[in-house]
């Protein structure tokens, strides 16, 4: 990091955090009690933090990783400040857990953004220095800052993990996999998507010499063809590679560490007799496709200020010509998804607490014909987002794509909490942004949070079985 952009970054991580605790302040004011999922939470690391390691509360679907944490940053404060009394593992000192986290993600996020830009690095300081700001205050994410969830420690440990592969640290990856598996056991499919990168590496050095021998050396084919041929010969080299023991060699030689952490969270499963540890019933697998769909939706409305133009919309215009058969193809394969796949949680109809609630609510249950209305909507999204991945490799892009469908597809639930570490990847990958674009994007999320922040403090209601102040949220 250059002295000058060096200077700029710290007064800018400073100025955050200073922000997030004014926000973290008021937050606390308002709700002291904890609320929604912290009421299994916030008891659990209360009774680490007096050393009950052998409690656990049967309603938690996710390893200990957060108490765990938690209880060893608060002890030496503790000790060193010589702390006692309610505020030793209070609410509010659990919470603050988070807000570190996010210091921490706003750091990661921009080494992830130059070493992924390492070719932009002319005249790009603000550029770097504002996309990380922006994703750091990416609205889903940015509000759990503020309350005692699991989501930035596991979003911090799987950008972490993501960044030691990038230097080539497989070791330490693998290890703080671990812990991001430790926060949430989904996160699995991105210590997998690592060890993927690396594979996608081998697979795209074994293309390009495949394909030079056949051609001339000057110009070897960087695309396939979009069409049956095409991902034909895909699959049939993809077979020949993995079933080549001097590639499965040379892939194993370097990706052995994530390998270890898969045998390991194999072990696991079998052990726990499935993924989740706690409330099964309410978090079981299922083929919910829509859930893809709906993520391609929100990636489109969140990157809309740099990932959208008049080009854009032109040449999907102009591949909608070129290609009708294969859009219409695509169109009624999403219709048949939607229409057979499509799965409702009992939580998404009964909690009108959560903002997908609403958009379930006053879209979806207008009318049953609604859900295939918008198939279009989901085609533009899907197109849109694979296209701003047309400078990633062929083999990066399936790897990506696989593991996007991983995280997606067999959640039940629609929770928008699910979206943030896809969304934050796809978001890294994209080319680095002009600054107005980036500006529009920091002001959009600015504004999400300010009216997200300003709704759950003050648009409070009760239920009427109920005294508790019930508040909305994401």
């Amino acid at each position: 990091m250059e002295t000058f952009e060096g200077y700029i970054f710290t007064a800018l991580c400073s100025t955050n955090f200073l922000v997030s605790c004014l926000l973290f302040s008021r937050v606390t004011r308002e709700q002291r009690e904890p609320y929604m999922d912290e009421i299994y939470h916030v008891p659990q690391a209360q009774k680490y933090c007096h050393g009950k390691f052998n409690e656990w509360d049967p309603m938690i679907t996710t390893l200990p990783g957060l108490y765990l944490v938690s209880v060893g940053v608060i002890k030496p404060v503790v000790w060193l400040a010589d702390l006692t009394g309610q505020v030793v593992c209070s609410t509010a000192m659990l919470r603050f857990i988070n807000l570190l986290f996010n210091c921490g993600i706003l750091y990661l996020l921009y080494l992830l953004i130059c070493k992924l830009h390492s070719r932009e690095k002319t005249r790009t300081t603000s550029r770097r220095v504002l996309s990380a700001l922006s994703l750091s205050t990416f609205p889903v994410l940015y509000f759990f800052n503020f309350l005692y969830y699991t989501d930035a420690g596991s979003t911090f440990f799987t950008l972490f993990t993501y960044l030691m592969t990038l230097y080539g640290c497989h070791k330490a990856s693998a290890f703080l996999g671990f812990c991001s598996i430790v926060f949430r056991q989904t996160n699995i499919i991105w210590v997998a998507f690592c060890a993927g990168t690396l594979v996608a590496a081998k697979m795209d050095e074994a293309w390009r010499v495949e394909h030079t021998k056949k051609r001339d050396e000057k110009s070897p084919p960087s695309q396939v063809p979009l069409s049956f041929g095409g991902a034909k010969k895909v699959m049939m080299f993809t077979l020949e590679f993995l079933t080549s023991p001097a590639h499965v060699k040379s892939v194993l030689l370097v990706a052995w560490p994530y390998a270890v952490v898969a045998v390991g969270f194999l072990g696991f499963v079998v052990f726990n007799d499935g993924i989740v540890v706690g409330d099964r019933t309410s978090h079981e697998a299922c083929f919910n496709f829509p859930q893809l769909f709906y993520f391609f939706s929100f990636a489109l409305f969140f990157s809309l200020p740099v990932s959208l133009c008049y080009h854009r919309a032109l040449r999907f215009l102009q591949a909608l010509k070129k290609q009708p058969l294969f859009f219409l193809l695509v169109t009624g394969v999403s219709l048949l998804l939607v229409w057979k796949f499509t799965s409702v949680h009992k939580y998404l109809l009964a909690d009108n607490r959560h903002f997908p609630f609403y958009v379930w609510k006053r879209l979806f249950q207008r009318h049953e014909l609604v859900r295939f209305l918008v198939v279009p909507v989901y085609v533009f999204a899907g197109w849109n987002f694979l296209d701003s991945f047309k400078s990633r490799s062929l083999f990066w892009s399936l790897a990506f794509l696989a593991c996007l469908l991983a995280a997606t597809v067999p959640q039940k639930l629609l929770e928008f909490r699910y979206f943030i570490v896809p969304y934050l990847m796809y978001r890294l990958h994209m080319p680095l942004p002009s600054l107005p674009r980036l500006i529009v994007e920091f002001v959009l999320y600015t504004a999400v949070n300010a009216a997200t922040l300003y709704i759950f403090i003050s648009k409070t209601f009760h239920w009427p079985e109920s005294t508790a102040t019930q508040r909305f949220m994401w």
